[in-house]
Order: structure tokens, then C-alpha cells, then sequence
């Protein structure tokens, strides 16, 4: 019923740790596709491990370092699943997150959901705040405010039709969520924290720039959305995103 989608790119200190939050869901019709970008540690090893263990853990090699938006792309072509759901390879999930979320979406017919989840830093898994999910948001909205996270992520695609993310560095998902909201479609927000964020070491104002240049990127190349609109959004998405990382 669900394929996990799950880029990895020099992985290994933390994937083992992704995979057993998989593991350990009380839902168990999943898949988890990993696709193993080039990594040039233990990453492919560590989850060949676990494929033998559990079939339903698949291993995706692609012949070059392809990029995170080009792997998920890779990944949700190889998917077997109706519903498609995203896990990075440093990011949790609580034990019961597919089961609440599968129940949240069949009562309602939702085909676009997404739920609260909780920031988390390093290795311990240290918690910080909370970010919580709207009832909804539209596309108007969504642009303001990008508080869709995309470890909470569950989409239908049965009802979306197909699933493509743009090739840029970041904001890909930013991209497709944009997409299917143009489509008429809402995500509708499950209010559980049902999903942790890890912020890792050394991610900090190089990649937060590189982050804000492709959200504008996202505004002004592939919504096409004029200038002046595009900065009323963007200043909107610079406060809900420091608003974020307030804790």
C-alpha cells in the first residue's frame, strides 16, 4: 500500500536508525525504496544488510551521484505502492506514524496529508520545538509559508496522478507540493506529531542561503509567479521560516 521514499547519500551514521523507525511501524503493508546515492561510505553495505533481513526494504543503485531530487524521482518510478510517503535517511518516525496517517486519509478521502512533527538535533536525537500542522493549506498559502514537512508527507497517486520533482539542489519537494496544490488538490494537516527532524552539525548559513535562493528559484523559474508577488512570498516564507527554528 505505501512506498517509502528515501534518498541516501553518505548515510551510514544515522540510517540504521531511519530503517528501524520504519521497522517498528504497527502498519505493515509498506515498501521502503532507498536508493543509494554514489555514497562513499558504508551507506550501501549497511542497507543490503537490512534488505536481507526484510524484503521489504529495496536498494537502488544508480551508476553516478544523481542528486536528492533525481533519486526520489528514481525511487518513486521504481515504487510499488498506491500511497507514496517520504523518509530521509536521518530523519524518525513514530512507530505508529502510516497507521494514524492511513486512517486519517481512507475516513476522509484525502489524497495530499501531512502531519506535526518535532525537530530534533544530533547524534541523541536532542528534542526542540514543534512544528504544527494546519487543518489545510492551499497553493495561495502554501507559497507564504512552506510548513509542509516532507519526512510527514503522504500522497495518494492514485487521485495525484504521476509524481515528479524538478532537478534542483534543494526545495525539489517545495516544487512538487506546489504542483499537485495547483492541481485543485489541498494537503490536509494531521495535528500528531507523528515524525522527528534531526538538525545535524554544519548545517547552518551557507545551506540556509543555498535553501532561500532555491525557494526564489522555485517562485520566479518554475511557478513563473512576477516579481513583486514573488517578493510579498518569499518575505512571508523567510519569517515562517525563522519562526521554525526559534526554540
Amino acid at each position: 500500500m505505501v512506498s517509502i521514499i528515501t534518498p541516501a547519500y553518505n548515510a551510514a551514521r544515522y540510517i540504521e536508525q531511519t530503517m528501524a523507525s520504519v521497522m517498528a511501524q504497527t502498519f505493515n503493508d509498506w515498501e521502503m525504496v532507498v536508493v543509494n546515492d554514489a555514497s562513499t561510505d558504508r551507506t550501501g553495505a549497511i542497507v543490503q544488510q537490512y534488505s536481507q533481513q526484510d524484503a521489504r526494504i529495496r536498494l537502488i543503485h544508480p551508476d553516478e551521484h544523481i542528486g536528492p531530487a533525481r533519486a526520489r524521482n528514481l525511487a518513486i518510478r521504481s515504487a510499488n505502492g498506491r500511497y507514496i510517503a517520504f523518509l530521509d535517511s536521518d530523519d524518525l518516525w513514530h512507530r505508529q506514524k502510516l497507521e494514524r496517517q492511513m486512517a486519517f486519509m481512507a475516513n476522509h478521502g484525502y489524497a495530499f496529508t501531512f502531519t506535526s512533527y518535532q525537530r530534533i538535533k544530533g547524534p541523541r536525537a536532542r528534542p526542540l520545538n514543534v512544528i504544527h500542522a494546519p487543518h489545510a493549506i492551499d497553493y495561495q498559502h502554501y507559497l507564504k509559508n512552506t510548513i509542509i514537512g516532507t519526512l510527514t508527507v503522504m500522497i495518494d497517486r492514485h487521485q495525484t496522478g504521476p509524481l515528479k520533482m524538478p532537478n534542483i539542489r534543494s526545495s525539489h519537494d517545495m516544487a512538487l507540493w506546489c504542483d499537485i496544490l495547483k492541481r485543485g488538490f489541498k494537503a490536509y494537516g494531521l495535528p500528531e506529531t507523528l515524525a522527528y527532524y534531526r538538525i545535524l552539525p554544519g548545517s547552518n548559513t551557507a545551506r540556509k542561503l543555498r535553501a532561500a535562493q532555491d525557494v526564489w528559484k522555485v517562485y520566479r523559474d518554475i511557478e513563473q509567479i512576477r516579481f513583486l508577488p514573488s517578493v510579498v512570498n518569499f518575505l512571508h516564507y523567510a519569517y515562517h521560516a525563522t519562526r521554525k527554528r526559534i526554540y
